[in-house]
């Protein structure tokens, strides 16, 4: 196994799951269009990729402790890839349901082998790398908006839009996962419950987790829909609103590591959420949309950071298999992602989604409080 390819394939990895939901992300109001949805049922379509998540998370550590991350990335990213590819191929909600339950399988499955192997190559350098693999994520998310904005803005076809994601996506998960070393045997891997109960460190981990997905969820799901539907903004510059908020976490999270090294997890995460609460009240009053993209940017660098530390700090939980802290910390962390940004539909739907968004200010606000309690060893 070479490190350093081996390195640059799970960057590959990460930079492919931030496009593939970027992807989704941007095409929220092509999807509540073509399929003539209300906010209360694209809620529901929410849900139902939210419980797809849950169900892979369940069977996470299980299936990267017999067959290892490589096998479970590979075909778990690809099937990611065809769904998004999906999203516009139907006309019925039952349909678009049974999609959304795929996607969502298979993208936190494809999530939880990544960060086993980014842990994997963590543990084997000696020192944070989490936080510029989260960057490629973000990164991805970046390219997939940005790229999404200007198809759109020059009146490209969605589904063209949806099926070169496809193609690029399934071409990175193939490169990242012929790097990736072969899985050792079940008894010497890297996980192998079918689920871990979190409790105790883990569990305040897990709390933290689910406080921060609410709110990445949220800007994920609805950061575009809000520039366009309440700043009425057109379809390019209301795309700009995901790439404004992934752009700003990648950078962040490229200078991640090295912040990590100076300063306690506890403390890092505090910071980032009292950041990521003053961007989103900002955006949220201001009516001009180029303020409210600069407030995502800034929910993006207060956000950047604080999901990679709380993996890292889950994958080195002592007495827990990587595979299995790290599927449980992100069970509760999908759990939170699966009900937030279906919470703020309902809440859109008889309020608005101004005040639908005002989740993610109490969860950055709640986050910072609780980082102390949860982070108090060394992670």
């Amino acid at each position: 196994m070479n490190p350093v390819l081996y390195a640059w394939g799970v960057r590959a990895l990460f930079f492919a799951a931030g496009l593939l939901f970027a992807t989704w992300g941007v095409h929220v109001p092509t999807v509540k269009g073509h399929y003539g949805l209300g906010e209360q049922a694209l809620a529901v379509a929410m849900l139902a990729g939210g419980v797809g998540a849950v169900g892979g998370l369940t069977q996470a550590g299980r299936l990267i402790g017999r067959f290892g991350p490589r096998k479970v990335a590979l075909v778990s990213g690809c099937l990611c890839a065809a769904s998004i590819g999906l999203l516009l191929a139907f006309h019925t909600m039952a349909v678009l349901l049974l999609v959304m339950v795929a996607f969502g399988l298979a993208n936190s499955l494809f999530d939880v082998s990544v960060n086993v192997a980014a842990s994997d190559l963590e543990a084997r350098a000696g020192r944070p790398l989490m936080s510029g693999f989260h960057g490629m994520f973000s990164l991805g998310g970046m390219a997939g908006a940005a790229g999404g904005a200007a198809l759109l803005s020059a009146g490209v076809e969605p589904w063209h839009h949806l099926a070169a994601a496809t193609a690029v996506g399934v071409t990175l998960v193939a490169f990242g996962c012929w790097t990736m070393p072969r899985a050792k045997k079940p008894e010497e891997g890297a996980g192998g419950h079918a689920f871990l109960l979190p409790r105790g460190t883990l569990l305040l981990i897990g709390i933290l987790a689910a406080l921060g997905l609410i709110a990445e969820g949220a800007m994920y799901d609805w950061s575009v829909l809000y520039v366009k539907q309440e700043l009425l903004a057109d379809a390019g510059t209301a795309a700009l609103g995901y790439a404004a908020f992934s752009g700003a976490m990648a950078a962040a999270r490229f200078g991640g590591d090295w912040v990590r090294a100076r300063l306690s997890s506890a403390l890092l995460v505090r910071l980032s959420g009292l950041l990521a609460a003053a961007g989103m009240t900002l955006s949220l009053v201001t009516s001009s949309p180029v303020v409210a993209l600069l407030g995502f940017a800034l929910v993006g660098l207060g956000f950047a950071n604080i999901v990679p530390v709380l993996f890292s700090a889950a994958a080195t939980v002592p007495g827990v298999k990587p595979a299995d802290g790290i599927a449980a910390v992100a069970s509760l962390g999908y759990f939170g992602m699966m009900v937030g940004p279906p919470l703020i539909g309902f809440v859109a739907e008889h309020q608005s989604l101004t005040v639908g968004l005002a989740t993610v200010v109490l969860a950055a606000v709640m986050l910072s409080a609780a980082a102390r309690s949860a982070l108090a060893r060394p992670a």
